[in-house]
């Protein structure tokens, strides 16, 4: 079973300054490598790219692949419901944007306390579960940023959910803001198929302090730092899949080289990622995945 999904949050660029100047060559180029080695789960979003993600993902994945080729995951944009029909107007937009007639996944987009109120006030729960029985949603989840308590509140209140996407990475594991691990117990709890979201941490887990990357190369030579965050969140219970917003072609080789026969992570691997995991928190200030939600 495959574990590796596209994030198409950090597409190859032709200006680093201008998210929508996207490189369709070089997506397209690396679009044709995933799907060759015998992926197929490709995750985008209303607001990535300022707007562009979707539209990219149509032009280089959905009018150059048949439709049984491919599995595409996106999100009702929950901090953008502001009046009653908002919901049907952004998901018609967003077929047409993708060039599809039906999503594999679909979901309501970082739930959390100030956005739990919209879901609320506009019954999405109820809207993507009218989607899915329409045939146009395959699959209902929700991306979540907040408590384990408020995630177990939403998944008793709502089981006929399918999956949910959380925030898991080895740094972020115990922190007690993110509580990564404990997010995923609740997840587990409910049987809820986990799909995982920022495993190298906005790329901070794959440029980590020396120290830390003597301990990687000491246990295993031939594998790059990003490799031990992506591989770690794979291994865990309950994980579906792990997304990856990979960049460039060079990322994408080195994420291929180690998911496409996937090995879960062994107890001395374990060891080593913890002796490394207390390394980076001591040098690290501020814990950033360059989200940009706070800028939104």
């Amino acid at each position: 079973m495959e574990k590796l999904g596209f994030g198409l949050m950090r597409l190859p660029l032709k200006d680093a300054g201008d998210s929508r100047s996207i490189d369709m060559d070089m997506f397209c180029a690396m679009v044709d490598r995933f799907i060759a080695q015998g992926f197929t789960y490709f995750d985008t979003a209303y607001m990535y790219h300022d707007y562009m993600s979707e539209i990219a993902m149509r032009e280089a994945l959905v009018r150059r692949y048949p439709r049984d080729a491919f599995t595409i995951a996106d999100k009702l944009p929950t901090m953008f419901l502001k009046a009653e029909g908002d919901q049907e107007r952004i998901f018609d937009e967003q077929l047409e944007k993708c060039g599809v007639d039906y999503f594999d996944y679909y979901l309501l987009h970082n739930l959390g306390v100030g956005h739990c109120k919209m879901v609320d006030r506009f019954d999405s729960f109820s809207f993507i579960a009218r989607k899915k029985a329409e045939g146009l949603i395959k699959k209902t989840g929700f991306s979540f940023h907040d408590s384990p308590q408020l995630l177990d509140e939403l998944l008793t209140a709502h089981p006929e959910i399918d999956f949910v996407q959380l925030q898991l990475n080895y740094l972020d594991w115990n922190d007690p803001e993110i509580r990564s691990r404990q997010c995923l117990e609740v997840a587990v709890k409910h049987r809820k198929p986990v799909v995982v979201m920022e495993p190298v941490k906005g790329g901070t887990l794959a440029s980590v302090p020396a120290e830390a990357q003597a301990l990687f190369k000491r246990a295993c030579p031939d594998m790059s730092v990003s490799s031990w965050a992506i591989r770690f969140a794979a291994s865990q219970p309950g994980v579906m899949l792990v997304l990856s917003g990979m960049s460039n072609m060079t990322q994408m080789t080195d994420n291929l080289s180690y998911m496409k026969n996937f090995c879960p992570m062994s107890q001395e691997e374990l060891e080593t990622l913890k002796e490394a995991s207390a390394v980076i928190k001591n040098a690290i200030a501020i814990a950033c995945t360059s989200c940009r939600y706070c800028v939104e």
